[in-house]
């Protein structure tokens, strides 16, 4: 079995399973000097089949451009060839396949021959981480034992041992980190369990930053076996800078998961828009997201994706390739199912359905956003039915808007539609409406929707609902707008 850390939200916090155990431990960030490191976005992606689970996190930073750690309980000695970085992109097409879509239909002519359509628009599928030692402080007169040392990728790692939760505080003050306030207290338990400490110091030479000056590190991975899936986050909270913006992607071979120890609640979907949501996507949907988990009391887990892997309708991006599957753990999870297939980002991939056991697999996306306030408890998942919603029917209209219903095959999406009218001539007695496709010249064309990405910094307070949703959402309080007249045939 393969072990390793994984990071959780709000400050990069890492975790390990041990065979068996139910729960991955989370860490926190250490500066040098003075410094203050602040993260506000974490993603994980948790492959899952049986007890076996490959957990793979991502996390962003704010702060000085030093060298910075990151420190992290862990059941056991952990050996470089526990520890696997991946490639960025990854999570980038995971993030923009599951992402809430804004999508855009054109009326068509309501004199079209209706049997035209029909033979245009086909009912959608349902399927669709040893490097040179470093002077220390005197770790053994402080009850602490460097376990072992290797670099992974711009990772320096240290795993350490520890007799007392203040002696591991000192040490990492005695070796120039600052450590958040209260961080002996949250891990003196760990200290008392006998676990090791994981340290993965960061060569800021190896990393880079944006415009915003947010560094965005290597994904992390690793493989345990445990009963119960369980994602730690309460550490990370540490290194708090506001609210925390987390999304677990779950991947497993037939069912979508939610939590078992928060409210479930789903994103409010298929709602048409006004066209001004174009430019502020973003923005509009922090706002519906936030609203939805206000009104679900404040401690929410939305879910705004469940979908086979096999295909998507409509698609941001393609579908996740057998290369991708391989890259966030089917390799271990089942190595049988991509046997012959290239890693992810060398060689040519075909873009082809995944199919392995003989069925597709369900990616099911799961967003919270919360503070030191609202988190009690570590995250818990179980498996849940399968749902169906954020669909259009075969001729471009929407299903009840916001509504998810049971269904044998998982096909839930946030959608939001801004829809074009017709507003020319109507020249033939029995009009036919709510027909909808691509612009006027390309009625064919499916445009590419867009994905709502980089929620956690989009603007908030920047849109009023009310002003641009037309549909109604009684949970919200927003009634309907109704659609402009049209013009009677002649």
């Amino acid at each position: 079995m393969s072990r390793g850390i994984s990071l959780s939200v709000v400050a990069l916090v890492v975790g390990v399973m041990a065979p068996g155990r139910a729960q991955a431990f989370c860490g926190f960030f250490v500066a040098g000097g003075d410094a203050k490191l602040i993260n506000n976005a974490s993603q994980v992606v948790l492959m899952r089949k049986g007890n076996r689970t490959v957990m793979t996190m991502s996390n962003n930073y704010q702060g000085p451009p030093g060298d910075f750690a990151m420190v992290v309980p862990v059941p056991v000695v952990l050996k470089k060839e526990d520890v696997k970085t991946l490639p960025m992109d990854v999570f980038d097409r995971v993030d923009s396949l599951s992402a809430p879509r804004l999508v855009e239909y054109w009326e068509q002519d309501p004199c079209r021959p209706r049997d035209m359509d029909v033979a245009r628009m086909a009912p959608p599928s349902p399927a669709a981480m040893a490097g040179a030692p470093r002077r220390m402080a005197k770790a053994n007169d402080l009850g602490v034992t460097i376990e072992a040392r290797f670099t992974a990728g711009e990772y320096e790692v240290l795993i350490l041992s520890a007799k007392e939760s203040t002696g591991l505080e000192t040490w990492l003050r005695l070796n120039k980190y600052r450590i958040p306030e209260g961080a002996a207290g949250a891990l003196a338990p760990y200290v008392r369990d006998k676990f090791k400490f994981f340290v993965a110091k960061v060569d800021s030479k190896k990393v880079k930053r944006d415009a915003q000056g947010v560094v965005q590190l290597s994904p992390l991975r690793f493989a345990f076996d445990s009963n119960e899936l369980r994602l730690p986050v309460r550490l990370g909270l540490l290194n708090a800078g506001g609210k925390q913006d987390l999304i677990v992607y779950v991947i497993h071979p037939e069912a979508r998961f939610e939590v078992a120890n928060y409210t479930n609640t789903f994103i409010a979907t298929n709602l048409e828009v006004a066209d001004q949501v174009r430019h502020s996507f973003g923005a509009f949907y922090a706002e519906l997201f936030d609203a939805t988990i206000e009104r679900a009391g404040g401690k929410a887990v939305v879910t705004e994706y469940a979908w086979q892997t096999t295909g998507c309708d409509p698609c941001p991006v393609p579908p996740l390739t057998p290369a991708d599957l391989a890259t966030l753990g089917m390799d271990v999870i089942d190595p049988t199912a991509v046997a012959g297939q290239p890693p992810s980002g060398k060689g040519p991939v075909p873009r082809r359905p995944f199919f392995a056991g003989g069925a597709s697999w369900v990616l099911t996306r799961m967003h919270t956003r919360y503070s030191k306030e609202t988190l009690s408890e570590d995250l818990v998942f179980r498996q849940a039915p399968p749902v169906m919603g954020g669909r259009a029917n075969w001729d471009g209209t929407a299903s009840d808007a916001g509504a998810v219903v049971g269904q044998g095959v998982n096909n839930f999406q946030g959608r939001y539609i801004i829809r074009h009218y017709w507003t020319g001539k109507v020249a033939c007695k029995d009009p036919q409406y709510d027909q909808w496709g691509g612009p006027p010249g390309n009625e064919n064309d499916k445009p590419v929707p867009t994905a709502a990405k980089g929620l956690a910094t989009a603007p908030r307070g920047k849109v009023a609902l009310r002003q641009v949703v037309r549909s109604p959402v009684p949970l919200l309080g927003i009634p309907a707008s109704p659609p402009p007249r049209r013009q009677p045939g002649r």
